[in-house]
Parts: C-alpha cells; structure tokens; sequence
C-alpha cells in the first residue's frame, strides 16, 4: 500500500546546488519538493540541473509565493520547522507520512515569527557549541531519513 509521501519545503533557498542536491534526494526517496520564492536563483540554473543529474525530470516540485500559501494549501497536515533555536531534536518526534519538513534559507534560516508562531514543532539538529549549522542539503538528508526509517522506508527497496 502507498502511503502519502512526506514534502520538504524550502523556504527562499539560496544555493543552486544546494537546492539541486536536495532535488535528487527527493526524487529518489520519492519526497514531494517545494520551493517558497523568491529563490536565490532560477530553476533554469545550470549548477542546479548538474547536482541534480539527471533525476530533474522525475521530481515532484511544488512552486509557492509564499509560506502563507503552503499553510493554506496544507491545512490540517503537521509542519516541523527545523532550527538551531528548536529545544527539541529531530530525532525525538515521530513522523507520519504526509508530514511537511520545513526549512529556511542558507544565510538566515527562518524567519522568527515562524518559529515563534511553530514553537512546539520546532526541531534542531545537535552539533557542537557555537556552530552555526549544517549545510542545507546536509541537513535535509538527516531529517528525510529520519522520517523515512521511522515509516520503514516508505516501501523504499
């Protein structure tokens, strides 16, 4: 039986080959992608399609204006928001399929009213003292499979 795919949503990405890496994440966990403009760059961007591969054409992509129109599209499904500034790690939540992973831009993460108004579904990524974060694409992969082995793959062979 297939289960709704879980949706990692970008909120104003930066990097293109960030952005690309997390494509061909995607497309082989079979990962909805969305991406919340404005972007850093433009889909047409050529080290966007080269971390991509050739996985670009088989991506499920989503485009969105904005956060508030993710919110409006997605009504009702989980959003985790993922920090440096969430108390709760990752890998203390259990996922559900259809679950929305939420992250911010390279430069400054997300915005702090989303963080304050998604308080309790804020999860961070432990690292050391005084580093910053990890990179974007880093960063997806961990949470991605962390959802993934808490659903037994998704049917993933």
């Amino acid at each position: 039986m297939e289960r709704e795919p879980f949706r990692v949503i970008l909120v104003e990405p930066e990097i293109p080959p960030n952005t690309g890496n997390i494509a061909r994440t995607c497309v082989v966990t079979g990962t909805v992608l969305g991406l919340v403009h404005p972007l850093g760059f433009s889909l047409e961007d050529r080290y966007l399609k080269r971390a991509g591969l050739d996985y670009w054409p088989e991506l499920m992509l989503e485009e969105f204006q904005s956060f508030a129109e993710v919110e409006a599209r997605y009504r009702g499904k989980r959003f985790w928001l993922f920090s440096p500034k969430g108390e709760t790690r990752y890998t203390d939540v259990r996922y559900l399929p259809g679950d929305l992973l939420v992250f911010g831009k390279e430069t400054t993460g997300l915005p702090d009213e989303l963080l304050e108004r998604y308080r309790p579904f804020v999860l961070r990524i432990p690292m050391r003292p005084r580093s910053r974060s990890l990179n974007l694409s880093n960063a997806v992969a961990l949470v991605l499979y962390e959802a993934l082995r808490q659903n037994d793959f998704m049917d993933l062979v």
